[in-house]
């Protein structure tokens, strides 16, 4: 009996489906059970957690911690208006044009082209450093206090270019762009109109990460940026948690205030994580996808 038929036999048989569903439903319990605390933890007293640690469900329910964060609501507002135009505009500009120079670096006509890699991989090893950096951006580009800076700093990752490369070699034939070439399409049309589209299961996967890049950084903000209208969510939170963490500890030595640091910890990621959260089943398909790609075929 070969191979193939006994792997039939043994994913066809009940015994294995429900082992197989047993176990996937204890990792996605263990994954999810974090997240139950966290979403308890947020909507709970701060002297409650003090007192009695986390839970699955809030022991003495409190919105003192999101009505701290939502105190000012222009401010918040304001912070979600930032974090989702450059989050929005940062990921499509920066999967575009990583794809491209991925479909450049593996063009076989390109003369230059494992030069060129190696030196994009060099910059993952080694970097001018910090000061050079912020000189850079600030007093030869001058990009400070302006949106191009949140959405061009973090703009590239050479990984990813790297990936997309091989990904494009393999998944997009040779003969298919000479065909096209020897139909009159030029490289532009070629990306635009082949490359592209068979790179969406990549794109997604790439996409994800380069989205969470964008939501989660705060540190450009606080190094290009002294604007208030210019403070993505992440910054802004930053600042927030800053702020409670010193009147906590004034509070300490002046009253018994019950000030919400740890709660206000955990709403702080719930409201930063819950975009990201609603956003991910839409390409969670495409996503799937990305991740398996070099994966052996049975």
């Amino acid at each position: 009996m070969s191979s193939n038929v006994v792997k039939k036999k043994l994913n066809s048989s009940p015994v294995y489906t429900a082992v197989s569903y047993v176990i996937v439903s204890i990792i996605a319990i263990v994954c999810v059970l974090p997240f139950i605390v966290l979403i308890s933890g947020a909507f709970s007293s701060e002297s409650s957690v003090m007192r009695e640690g986390y839970w699955f469900w809030p022991r003495e329910f409190s919105l003192e911690a999101f009505a701290y964060i939502f105190r000012y609501p222009e401010d918040v507002l304001s912070g979600y208006k930032v974090s989702i135009i450059v989050t929005g505009i940062g990921t499509v500009v920066s999967l575009f044009i990583s794809t491209m120079a991925a479909y450049v670096l593996c063009r076989k006509e390109l003369k230059y082209r494992n030069a060129l890699s190696f030196f994009l991989f060099f910059t993952t090893l080694f970097s001018g450093g910090l000061a050079p950096y912020y000189i850079w951006l600030s007093r030869n580009l001058h990009l400070t206090n302006t949106y191009l800076v949140l959405i061009l700093a973090p703009m590239f990752n050479v990984m990813y270019i790297l990936i997309l490369r091989s990904f494009i070699r393999g998944s997009v034939p040779e003969p298919l762009i000479e065909s096209a070439k020897i139909d009159g399409a030029g490289d532009l049309r070629i990306f635009l109109q082949m490359v592209l589209p068979l790179t969406k299961p990549a794109l997604a996967s790439i996409g994800v990460f380069t989205a969470l890049a964008y939501w989660n950084d705060w540190w450009t903000a606080m190094m290009f940026t002294n604007k208030d209208y210019l403070m993505p969510l992440q910054y802004l939170l930053y600042k927030m948690l800053s702020a409670i963490n010193l009147s906590a500890a004034m509070a300490q030595h002046v009253s018994n205030l019950d000030t919400p640091k740890e709660t206000f910890k955990l709403a702080m990621t719930v409201i930063a994580t819950g975009p990201i959260v609603l956003v991910f089943p839409f390409v969670q398909k495409y996503f799937v996808s990305g991740i398996t790609i070099g994966a052996v075929k049975g």
